[in-house]
């Protein structure tokens, strides 16, 4: 058997019990568990850790068991499915009935009063009409471990972008008709992905608008879709879209009616929500947001106490030193658990050894940071290089004296880099006062 048609059963199994398709790590799993794989090398491939794995794992065989009625795990996985009896029965239409012990499966489900009924009395059975699709979540990656955002999910301020969301998702998921998160991180341009985001509200019994006059001018998602269904629309990885060497905000050439697109769901009348995940924030949705306005803006902070928990999955000692090392890489979970791999494989897990040395590491962080850097304006490269030479936090009138900028560049530049997050923002009294992380202070030293 392929495990490819191993893979369609166990799909099939999970659907009819969850009415969810297996996800990228499940079928990783089901795949290496085929290939005879061990837990470390699955987690290897799919890039997770094995405890990660290991958990996910557990479910998926606990779920597998309650429906073929017996147990199933890693080690008889593949004996099982082998052992298995599995008889195809050919209809007139083409269409096919397959029974692998108590579990039937039935494709093409217009035609099912022709297939005969065999099931076991009092056995598992597989839904034969599949429920309409309401949920689509297959661009999100699957998330390892969601660190305590709860005061997040109930305001407006803390990082971890994709992993804030997936977390808030089953919590909102009933509020919604339709609930679909596509990653830009290919660039699509926007005709493609209204087609897709069409043919899943289609797919779902979402039913298609005829008037034309009903059509967005950006050439693809009808308002209507919109207007008759409460839907849920997550976009991640939106700063693709956007032009590098260019303030931020600006898209590429081609890519300008993604604009128009997001003003139009924002100022428009429907029922629907849009959440956009991003470096970098548009234009038009910084034109629009305000307390009574239609959008709103969630900058995410560094983790707190929270963030420990990366230190303890890397087994990292002394943690009473962790919080320095929090403060230091601003709580940053992509940041630390960089660094904590670092200090693993460098200095044994001791933090103290680490911050002993008059330096602060980068090690995989500067190729990160050089990406960003990379997309800047010449201003705002001149801004960071004039705020990383100061000792403390200034204000916008000091970077000026510095620098050779037309009043208007300056302001443009510094606006352009807070829209990035690579600038921090300091109050002192009525005054505001600007400064850098730290890491990317280290970062700019390095570049001399």
């Amino acid at each position: 058997m392929e495990v490819q048609e191993v893979l369609k059963i166990a799909d099939d199994i999970v659907f009819a019990k969850t009415g969810k398709h297996l996800n990228h790590l499940q079928e990783g799993i089901l795949r290496g568990t085929w290939q005879r794989q061990k837990y470390p090398e699955i987690a290897k491939t799919c890039y997770r850790s094995e405890a990660h794995v290991k958990k996910v794992a557990a479910k998926l065989w606990k779920l597998l068991s309650q429906t073929l009625g017996e147990d199933i795990n890693q080690s008889n996985f593949r004996y099982t499915v082998e052992r298995l009896q599995l008889s195809i029965v050919e209809s007139n239409f083409g269409n096919y009935y397959a029974q692998i012990d108590n579990f039937s499966v039935c494709e093409n489900k217009s035609h099912l009063s022709e297939i005969p009924n065999t099931e076991k009395p009092n056995q598992p059975l597989y839904n034969q009409t599949k429920p309409k699709e309401r949920l689509d979540l297959s661009d999100a990656p699957e998330p390892n471990i969601f660190y305590n955002r709860t005061s997040e999910l109930n305001g407006l301020s803390g990082i971890g972008k994709t992993a804030l969301t997936l977390q808030l998702i089953p919590e909102i998921q009933h509020e919604f008709d339709y609930i679909i998160y596509r990653s830009l991180r290919n660039s699509p341009p926007l005709q493609t992905l209204q087609t897709d985001l069409i043919q899943f509200l289609c797919r779902g019994g979402a039913p298609v608008p005829a008037p034309a006059e009903e059509r967005a001018p950006t050439g693809g998602l009808p308002l209507q879709y919109l207007r008759s269904h409460r839907c849920l629309i997550i976009l991640d990885d939106i700063q693709t879209i956007f032009s590098s060497g260019q303030l931020a905000g600006n898209y590429q050439p081609g890519y300008e009616n993604y604009g128009t697109f997001f003003k139009q769901i924002a100022e428009s009348s429907h029922n629907s929500c849009l959440i956009l995940l991003s470096w970098e924030k548009p234009r038009e949705i910084a034109a629009l947001e305000g307390e009574n306005r239609p959008c709103k803006s969630l900058q995410l902070k560094g983790l707190g106490p929270e963030a420990q928990e990366i230190f303890r999955e890397k087994g990292l000692a002394e943690p009473e030193k962790w919080s320095e090392l929090i403060d230091l890489y601003r709580g940053n979970p992509l940041w630390l658990n960089i660094i904590a791999t670092l200090i693993q494989d460098l200095f044994g897990g001791s933090v103290s050894e680490f911050l002993s040395y008059d330096t602060l590491f980068l090690g995989d962080l500067e190729s990160l940071l050089e990406q960003q850097c990379d997309r800047l304006t010449e201003p705002e490269k001149q801004v960071i290089s004039s705020l990383a030479s100061e000792a403390a936090p200034v204000e916008i009138s000091k970077i000026s004296a510095h620098l050779e900028l037309s009043p208007s560049a300056l302001l443009q530049a510094v606006q352009s880099l807070g829209r990035r997050l690579l600038i921090e923002k300091v109050k002192q009294g009525q005054k505001t006062l600007f400064t850098l992380q730290p890491v990317l202070i280290e970062y700019l030293k390095n570049q001399h």
